[in-house]
């Protein structure tokens, strides 16, 4: 066999370009990566020579780098992938967060941290972890529980095996997520004799498993017996690229949908079947359809806690819930029939194993137009009556922001306040418009996360929304969009704190601590110019005082070429009270304050409507 000699570096480089998507893209559309001593030589050598055939973005933060790369994937249905990759010791750990985030939300994303001498000759290197028990302990043991897939490569051709294994990882339709390849700074520059069709293209094409036909038929039968079936529409959705199958679904049998925070946008928010966001953050038309039904066909969803309600969502007795689930260990969720398989193919398998049947009950028009009104109402301009100093609610920024876009824009956002706000209120018509972080809720995602996004779309307007507190977590790659020209609106609401925590915290009897700037312990008080901070790093940045001066600037903001940041003060307070539902935090049992015991016994009350585990 015709061999190649390499270093390792420079084979996993020219083994990653070979990576191709079934229209012929690479399936890896870069490495974003801030070097040290632990990858500069080996995997930075391999990289420059690499140059645009397989590119290397710089970024500011490891995390970031990371997020950016992930939020790059899931805008893309998982169809493409980025790399990462730092020295060893905190640029690895600064990964983590990321990596647990992909492993949450299902999204691929290669690692390469740089790791150790193999060969140990100059031990405890600068940054080394050192286990006193265990001489193959490095840092990069602490990826092993949030990939995927985790090798440490210690001989070059460990390669030949690893890299299929992480390949393969990452585009399957139910393993994939992370995978992590530790690859020893020595190892990364010794040359090995690599067999020629190693390097091979290779064509990544996304699988759809089919149905089993006893699972099917049983979910059929179900579902012709079914009073009131609901359609819980998920994630899954988008990455099968099933939105087009379940609109053909749920109009065909007449079955109401409702999504969660990784399914919006899967049914346009006007299309008469969609009953709106279900769950904590659920509209009221969702989550009465979902109190009442006696089946629940989740399709592509992790079935999660704000999902779910706890588990309290669901009061039917007789409900029974279908997991129509590509991947086995979400389908067994929830006590229910398992339908495992590509969300697309099981859709129109289900649909013709149904021939002609539709639910006896529909979707119930007057509950969606009212639900519709309220989001109407929450949205709208602030009456003209109030003091001119009333800082408006997330709501009324939120629809000043959705007044200011067209049905092309991609609304980024993940953690805090917002994301419930989002779920409920805003109103998503193209499939992928709607990009949330919800299953890590990472604070810090956001703006990373939208550089993703743009890179995936560069077409289409990118919106980033989040509160003071995510921006102060990390803001560092806005200075990356200036420097990519890949241009990013954020909107900043600035309501000076943590102000989800401080109403979950009030909800459940304690008092305002430590949440709020104002409420934390200070010598100086915060005064932080977000739009300072944002010229600072060259984004073109102004910060209004009123929704009509947020719409305003949003029109300077979409006829900017380049990145623009508006920032607005709010309320902590104020939120949306239409639709929720109840969600299990837990209240101390004792306490000497009156409203603990209280929240104590309302919780109690609540969680006896939890829907048992089998």
């Amino acid at each position: 066999m015709t061999t190649i000699r390499l270093t390792a570096a420079q084979a996993l480089v020219r083994y990653l370009t070979a990576q191709r998507t079934a229209d012929g893209a690479p399936f890896l559309a870069g490495v974003w990566a801030i070097f040290g001593h632990g990858n500069v030589a080996g995997l930075g050598e391999a990289l420059f020579a690499a140059g645009d055939t397989l590119p290397t973005w710089r970024g500011h933060n490891e995390q970031a780098m990371a997020h950016a790369a992930i939020a790059f994937a899931k805008a893309n249905n998982r169809r493409r992938a980025m790399a990462v990759t730092s020295s060893i010791g905190p640029g690895a750990t600064n990964m983590l967060t990321a990596a647990a985030l992909a492993h949450v939300n299902r999204l691929p994303v290669l690692f390469l941290p740089g790791d150790v001498f193999a060969n140990r000759a100059p031990d405890p290197v600068l940054q080394q972890i050192e286990d006193f028990q265990d001489g193959t302990v490095s840092a990069n043991d602490c990826f092993r529980p949030v990939s995927r897939y985790f090798d440490r490569i210690t001989r070059p051709e460990h390669l030949l095996t690893a890299l299929p294994r992480a390949l393969a990882v990452m585009t399957d339709p139910a393993e994939c997520g992370p995978a992590t390849l530790a690859v020893c700074q020595d190892v990364q520059t010794e040359a090995f004799d690599w067999p020629e069709p190693f390097f091979q293209t290779r064509v990544r094409r996304p699988r759809r498993p089919h149905p089993d036909p006893d699972e099917l038929a049983a979910v059929a039968t179900a579902l012709r017996s079914a009073r009131q079936p609901l359609i819980i529409a998920g994630g899954g959705v988008h990455y099968a690229e099933a939105t087009t199958a379940l609109c053909r679904f749920a109009e065909r049998h007449q079955i109401p949908v409702c999504e969660t925070q990784a399914g919006k946008s899967a049914v346009p928010w006007n299309h008469p079947l969609n009953l709106g966001s279900v769950g904590v953050t659920g509209a009221s038309a969702a989550n009465e359809a979902a109190r009442g039904s006696d089946l629940v066909l989740a399709v592509g969803t992790r079935l999660q806690d704000f999902t779910t309600g706890s588990w309290a969502l669901f009061q039917n007795p007789e409900c029974r819930v279908v997991q129509l689930n590509v991947a086995a260990y979400d389908a067994g969720k929830g006590g229910g029939l398992p339908l495992i398989c590509d969300a697309q193919a099981g859709l129109d398998a289900l649909s013709s194993h149904l021939d002609g049947w539709t639910s006896p009950t529909g979707p119930d028009a007057a509950a969606r137009d009212r639900w519709r009104i309220a989001v109407d109402t929450a949205t709208a301009r602030p009456r003209t009556d109030l003091p001119a100093n009333t800082p408006p609610s997330d709501a009324q920024v939120i629809g000043a922001v959705q007044r200011s876009v067209d049905d092309d824009t991609i609304l980024v956002c993940a953690a805090g306040g917002l994301p419930g706000e989002l779920h409920k209120l805003w109103k998503a018509t193209r499939p992928g418009g709607y990009h949330l972080e919800y299953g890590y809720s990472c604070m810090g995602y956001e703006i990373a996360g939208g550089l993703g996004v743009k890179m995936a779309h560069p077409d289409r307007e990118v919106v980033v929304m989040l509160g003071d507190g995510s921006y102060m977590m990390m803001n560092s790659e806005l200075a990356t969009s200036v420097m990519l020209g890949r241009k990013l609106i954020t909107v900043v609401l600035d309501n000076r704190g943590f102000g989800c925590i401080n109403r979950l915290q009030r909800a459940t009897g304690s008092e305002s601590f430590n949440n709020l700037l104002d409420d934390a312990r200070h010598a100086v008080p915060s005064q932080i110019d977000f739009a300072a901070h944002m010229r600072a790093m060259g984004v073109t940045a102004e910060k209004v005082g009123s929704i009509a001066a947020l719409e305003a600037a949003m029109a300077r903001a979409r006829a900017s070429p380049s990145s623009y940041g508006i920032v607005i003060d709010t309320d902590p307070l104020a939120t949306t009270e239409a639709g929720g539902h109840w969600w299990d935090v837990a209240v101390p049992e004792i306490s000497d304050r009156p409203q603990v015991r209280e929240a104590r016994d309302q919780y109690e009350t609540a969680r006896t409507n939890r829907r048992p585990a089998v």
